[in-house]
Order: C-alpha cells, then sequence, then structure tokens
C-alpha cells in the first residue's frame, strides 16, 4: 500500500480538455467597443464584456435587476436555472444612463421590435460580428463568446481569485473556471525560467578547454 503511486487531485491541476478557446486582447476590445456608433449597440456589448454574462442573459436582461447602489446586476435564471449576482462597471453604469434617456425601455433593458419583448440573441450576435468585421478581425473566430472568455481572462491577468471569476461566470464547478488559467498570458510572463535562475558563474573558456 505504501508503494502506491500518489494521484494528483484533478481539481487542482485539471488535465487539458480539448482546444483552448481564443481570447482578445484588451486593446481589441477596445477598438471593438469604440466602433460601434450606435448607442443600444455599444451598451449591449460594453456589458458583455463587464459583467461576462452570456448572450441569452444580456437579450433578458430587465432594468429592474440592475442595482446600482450596490454596483452589481442580477442574474436571473442563468444556465441551469441559478441566479447569481455579477459587478457593475462605473462606466458602464453612466452609458447605461445615457442609453436610458435616450431609448427609454420599458420592462427588458434591451427591448426588441415588438412591445414587451426582449432583444433576440440573434440580433446581438449579428451586431457583434458586423463590428469584428469593421475593425479587421473577422479571421481570428471571435463570437459573442469570446467577449465573456475575455471577460475572465481578463480578470484572472488582474489577480481576481478562481473563486470570484467561478462566482461571476455562474461555473458550476471549479475545475470549468480553471481553464482560465491556462489562458492567461499575464501569469505566463510572470514565471522565471528554471534556467534565467541558475547561479550565474564565470563564462567558460572554450579555448583552455580543448584537448591539447
Amino acid at each position: 500500500m505504501l508503494k502506491l503511486a500518489y494521484v494528483i487531485p484533478s481539481v487542482i491541476y485539471p488535465r487539458p480538455t480539448g482546444k483552448l478557446p481564443p481570447v482578445m486582447s484588451a486593446e481589441e476590445i477596445k477598438s471593438l467597443i469604440d466602433s460601434i456608433k450606435n448607442i443600444k449597440h455599444r451598451t449591449i456589448v460594453m456589458l458583455l464584456y463587464s459583467t461576462g454574462m452570456r448572450l441569452s442573459e444580456i437579450a433578458k436582461l430587465k432594468i429592474t435587476d440592475i442595482d446600482s447602489k450596490a454596483m452589481r446586476i442580477k442574474v436571473v435564471h442563468g444556465k441551469g436555472g441559478k441566479d447569481r449576482y455579477t459587478i457593475l462597471s462605473e462606466q458602464v453604469l453612466l452609458e447605461l444612463r445615457a442609453y436610458y434617456i435616450i431609448y427609454k425601455p420599458k420592462e427588458y433593458l434591451f427591448n426588441g421590435c415588438k412591445p414587451g419583448k426582449h432583444l433576440s440573441a440573434r440580433m446581438i450576435e449579428h451586431l457583434v460580428q458586423n463590428a469584428l468585421v469593421k475593425i479587421g478581425l473577422q479571421s481570428k473566430n471571435y463570437t459573442v463568446h469570446t467577449i465573456r472568455h475575455s471577460f475572465a481572462t481578463h480578470l484572472v491577468d488582474n489577480g481576481t481569485d478562481l473563486h470570484t471569476v467561478k462566482e461571476l461566470l455562474g461555473h458550476t464547478n471549479l475545475q470549468t473556471t480553471m481553464r482560465y488559467m491556462h489562458l492567461s498570458t499575464t501569469r505566463m510572463r510572470g514565471v522565471i525560467n528554471p534556467y534565467d535562475a541558475l547561479p550565474q558563474g564565470k563564462p567558460r573558456d572554450n579555448n583552455n578547454n580543448q584537448t591539447k
């Protein structure tokens, strides 16, 4: 029994499963938002990135779900039918207030064409794809869901702990959230190569080491 090999728990160091999703850089996110002139469309993309909400969650978001005092947004009946809270950006809140004055939504934050109906997820996908084409990123296989991946990865880059990221995204288990550690470039840049940490002695004189 003492000679049994120790197995590292997969919840701590999960085995990579499948292909890692693409992630937009902060500069690409900024270019995407700046390229959208329609305030309603721009507000949608700003919310997608600043909250990490899923496409369907943004489409069905109601005005009453936004808590500006606590600076948070309630996601009602997210994936798996679970409620959760995500963060509200101060800058995005200013944009939301400007949007509200202009569009005067009634129940849903983003109304559709028919009264009492929310904007369709398909319309949101369409406006994001148009914006990606406009800034020349159509060849990178970015989608609406890439914005959610970017939100999570940038949180990890900025030092947010994985448990908090898990709660903001509405993941059921931590192993799903762990993949954002693989996507984080900041973590990789902060790693010191073990070779570079070796004691630095005097450079070797190749001429003296040759056999005479």
